[in-house]
């Protein structure tokens, strides 16, 4: 780690654009409005680069998500959203792409100060991500249907029946803090395709984008109350609008355990719930690879976003014949992956999120070591200043350990070895999360073979966290509810009804 030493970890100075962003007096976007909060409760911006607080946000009462429902429910109840052309609403989706792509570098630097991802990151993958992502849900305004279907225990004519698909009304969308734009519009981009009406609540700790998205959508031209963003903590607000009975459906993506809390709790309206949970995403390496394309493969993996990743391939099975030599190669990867200050631009892996990731993730290390698992590389900080955690390989690791069952989110990765191939399956399944999986060999039966036996969401070969609009994607298992993206994802904010006309 001594190169790793030599980095220099203070945050560089903010643009004038973020500073203005950062400036901006704590308030909630209700019906195309900034508003004041019903009571005077803030939260702390904190930077995860220097640890230090850089601004405010709102921590949204009861009232006040009152408030924004009642103004999303107005919206949907008239007609001013569902009622417009389908290409009306693609169009205005589109306009809002433009707009963020437009504003990408000021999106992209407030992005990076608030999670502490490389800000050539958020420039390279969210941002464009989150335009993408508009883009191609855009377009299903215009494409969602349904079918002409004659019944089948009546005479020929004597009826006329057909299914048709509506939205499913006021959609709240709790997103995460990991990739907080792009989650963002995930959820909006196709819930106002289908033709809902939405209250978006960006996690406490990443607020800042959802907040300048909100700007961006007022100049898009959205109807008053289409779209409305309040800000504050997920046990106060979030827990306000899973609860609220004019809320139609909750999408929420983060931990299992507080999916776990919010399914329960939607229970007693029986909302509409789709819920994109944690991972424990096996790698799996043949042992007829080459191993110096696969080792940073593997790294990418789990380094990638500092782990933060609910795809984060964070259980390494490597072939016994080739075990070491990966493990070696994940290691000469440490000083591409040292962690440097968000807005650095020779940065590819930033401080954690926040003290308590950090608490946590040092913790599970901690854990690991006294079970018994050796440090292969990293288990330890660079500095006490900002949420700093040095990419970590545990090896001599035991399926029964903490830090290979529960999710760690972080740059830990634990690496095991494998004889077999049903072996490693079913070691790679011998887990309660299902999300994502990926396979490492030239062998293309055994890629299909291995494809089909692993309980996840996603398989990818000789890659891995390769996410695309068009596809959908969620977990098996307690890694989730329902899929997002994809035709599939934007039907999730839809009912279908049945009309059957005697004639």
């Amino acid at each position: 780690m001594n190169e790793m030493s030599t980095i220099s970890l203070a945050q560089h100075d903010y643009s004038d654009a973020a500073k203005k962003a950062l400036s901006r007096k704590p308030s909630l976007f209700i019906n195309n409005e900034w508003v004041s909060s019903s009571a005077d409760k803030n939260l702390a911006v904190i930077d995860p680069s220097s640890g230090k607080e850089i601004s405010r946000i709102v921590d949204a009462t009861d009232s006040d998500v009152d408030k924004a429902v009642a103004a999303a429910r107005a919206a949907f109840d008239d007609g001013r959203w569902t009622g417009l052309p389908p290409i009306a609403r693609e169009q205005m989706i589109h306009a809002l792409a433009d707009l963020v792509e437009k504003h990408a570098g000021e999106l992209a630097e407030l992005e990076s100060i608030d999670n502490g991802k490389p800000v050539g990151m958020s420039s390279t993958v969210d941002i464009p991500a989150a335009v993408g992502m508009l883009h191609y849900m855009a377009g299903w305004a215009t494409k969602l249907g349904a079918d002409s279907i004659s019944p089948m225990s009546t005479p020929n004519g004597a009826f006329h029946s057909y299914v048709r698909r509506e939205p499913v009304g006021v959609a709240g969308l709790i997103v995460p803090w990991n990739f907080p734009l792009l989650m963002a519009v995930l959820k909006v981009a196709p819930a106002m395709a289908a033709g809902c009406t939405v209250v978006l609540k960006p996690a406490e700790q990443t607020s800042l984008t959802a907040l300048r998205l909100a700007d961006l959508i007022a100049e898009a031209g959205f109807p008053a109350g289409v779209i409305n963003v309040i800000t504050g903590n997920g046990h106060t607000a979030g827990d306000r609008l899973v609860r609220h009975r004019d809320v139609d459906k909750i999408a929420f993506t983060g931990s299992t355990e507080v999916g776990k809390i919010i399914n329960r709790t939607a229970t007693d309206t029986l909302k509409r719930v789709t819920l994109e949970l944690g991972g424990k995403s096996p790698v799996i390496v043949l042992p007829d690879v080459d191993v110096a394309q696969v080792a940073p493969g593997a790294a990418g993996a789990i380094f990638f976003n500092a782990g933060q990743v609910c795809v984060a391939g964070s259980r390494l099975y490597a072939h016994s014949s080739i075990f070491d030599k990966v493990v070696e190669g994940i290691a000469e990867t440490a000083a591409f992956w040292a962690p440097r200050p968000s807005l650095d631009p020779a940065a590819h892996m930033g401080p954690l999120v926040s003290e308590e990731q950090y608490t946590r993730v040092m913790d599970y290390i901690d854990q690991g070591k006294k079970a018994g698992a050796s440090v292969a590389m990293g288990g330890d900080c660079p500095t006490s200043d900002g949420y700093y955690v040095n990419p970590t390989v545990l090896v001599d690791v035991k399926p029964d350990m903490s830090v290979v069952r529960e999710e760690i989110f972080g740059p830990v990765v634990c690496a095991q070895r494998f004889d077999d191939l049903d072996e490693v399956a079913k070691q790679a399944n011998d887990s309660c999360f299902g999300l994502a999986a990926s396979v490492w060999t030239k062998d293309v039966s055994a890629m299909h073979q291995m494809c089909a036996k692993l309980k996840a969401g996603t398989v990818w070969g000789n890659c891995h966290g390769v996410i695309d609009p068009a596809l959908p994607f969620g977990g098996y298992k307690e890694s989730g509810l329902g899929r997002e993206q994809g035709r599939q994802g934007v039907e999730a904010y839809t009912e279908l009804k049945s009309v059957i006309i005697q004639l």
